[in-house]
């Protein structure tokens, strides 16, 4: 008795949903990244901004 062969599935599919996953993990991480960037971005002009001010108000008071 020989058995027979066994059915041997395509390989497409599985290399498409591979791509696939690999695609949308790399856009993930690019939007996370442009995400954290302009938090960073946010958070030093306001840093800058309040030094800024802080020199400002400290001016003013010393030249009264």
């Amino acid at each position: 008795m020989t058995q027979a062969p066994a059915p041997h599935r395509p390989l497409a599919p599985l290399i498409a949903t591979g791509a696939g996953a690999v695609l949308a993990v790399v856009a993930v991480g690019v939007v996370l990244t442009a995400l954290l960037t302009a938090v960073a971005v946010g958070a030093i002009s306001v840093a800058v901004c309040a030094v800024v001010l802080r020199s400002l108000l400290t001016n003013a008071h010393h030249r009264r």
